[in-house]
């Protein structure tokens, strides 16, 4: 999708919010594609998701207030505000700094202040990315693995994702709340004393002298974690094949984009040089079915539990809806089982895998961002805002 096509789509009457909202208007410095099309993996049946950054108001920079962001889920749009999308680049969040990475002809209505932005993406790299993109990786191998997985899946192996996640983040937490030190914190599991989990993740906690904000902060962020797997849980519930093949594309990808980042310095969103493999993968190369007497058995399976279904009688309508509901999401999850990932793909995750750990090693990113830099940026952008607005 090109700039023209990008402006005929933003020009239609889905996207007037994009003029009429008070954070945006004139108030945006640029707007770029996301998802799919940013990566050049879109189908014809991708959404369009448009992304980019808006300033604050001059009166809500002399107050100190700021709108964070403004999300219009219908049409797939996010805006950030100025000081979030640079708080969120300096964090290396995958989904942001991803976007400074596209083709030249995806951007448009970049102002002054877009461009001090666009211009300076070395300030933002560091190796927060390690765990940034490593985190974000094991969410995605998360979803699928959770996807595939016939029967529930395991609750010892769903806490170890959620533990890897938290530990991840462990670096985060020591840069963003004073005081809070990795050895305060020792994650692991054990046996559950609660009655639906067999065993789930405990903490030991060695405090000593840390600011009650930061250690709620802590707190807050792991429970976010812990919130963010239940929803995926959720979301997990209707999987096909086009779903699975797109969240295998996505963790390859993660993996591309961060080893560039190590080794390059480099942020490449639409993987020119290997756009043939993650097509293939997208469109369902790389995940088979699983053997004719299995998919039989799992066919027999559904057609059982249909049949058990119509037998039944029901006190009620609403009874009848909720089993109904419980009936067709118990379907989906065995027809999961007819899907199965090809040693192909795993054997290149794997080699992907000792990629991104051999780029780890021999980065000489900075440890932090150049926090200097993203001030002065930050600080002449409000400036520019608010001698216009005078």
């Amino acid at each position: 999708m090109d700039r023209n096509e990008i402006r005929k789509l933003i020009n239609t009457e889905p996207y007037g919010f994009l003029k009429s909202n008070q954070h945006l208007g004139d108030k945006i410095c640029f707007m770029t594609l996301g998802g799919s099309h940013s990566y050049g993996l879109n189908t014809k049946d991708s959404d369009v998701d448009i992304r980019g950054c808006a300033l604050n108001s001059a009166q809500d920079i002399l107050l100190g207030n700021d709108f964070g962001q403004v999300t219009e889920t219908d049409t797939d749009t996010v805006i950030y505000s100025v000081n979030k999308f640079l708080t969120l680049l300096g964090d290396c969040n995958p989904n942001v700094i991803s976007l400074l990475g596209n083709q030249p002809d995806q951007y448009w209505d970049i102002t002054e202040e877009g461009r001090m932005i666009l211009d300076n993406k070395d300030i933002f790299l560091s190796k927060r990315c390690i765990n940034s993109f490593g985190g974000y990786a094991n969410q995605q191998l998360r979803r699928l693995e959770n996807a595939l997985a016939r029967d529930s899946y395991p609750a010892e192996r769903r806490e170890e994702h959620i533990m890897g996640t938290i530990n991840n983040m462990v670096h985060f937490f020591e840069e963003h709340y004073p005081g809070f030190s990795s050895e305060m914190l020792k994650l692991y599991i054990d046996s559950s004393t609660q009655e639906n989990l067999d065993s789930e993740i405990y903490i030991d906690l060695m405090i000593n002298h840390i600011p009650l904000r930061a250690f709620k902060g802590v707190l807050s962020e792991m429970t976010c974690v812990i919130n963010e797997y239940a929803k995926l849980n959720k979301r997990n519930t209707k999987k096909d094949k086009k779903h699975l093949c797109k969240h295998m594309s996505q963790l390859l990808l993660l993996y591309m984009i961060a080893i560039d980042l190590l080794t390059k310095k480099e942020i490449i969103s639409y993987r020119a040089d290997e756009h043939e493999l993650l097509m293939n993968v997208r469109n369902g190369m790389f995940l088979d079915e699983a053997p004719p007497e299995t998919v039989e058995q799992i066919r027999k399976e559904v057609e059982r539990l249909k049949a058990d279904f119509e037998k039944q009688e029901f006190s009620s309508q609403l009874e009848y809806t909720l089993k109904e509901s419980a009936l067709e999401k118990e379907i989906e999850r065995r027809m999961m089982g007819i899907y199965q990932v090809n040693d192909s793909f795993n054997e290149i995750m794997s080699m992907y895998d000792l990629k991104f750990e051999e780029a780890k090693n021999k980065t000489t990113l900075p440890d932090l961002p150049d926090y200097e830099q993203i001030n002065n940026i930050r600080y002449k952008i409000n400036r520019n805002t608010i001698e216009k607005s005078a």
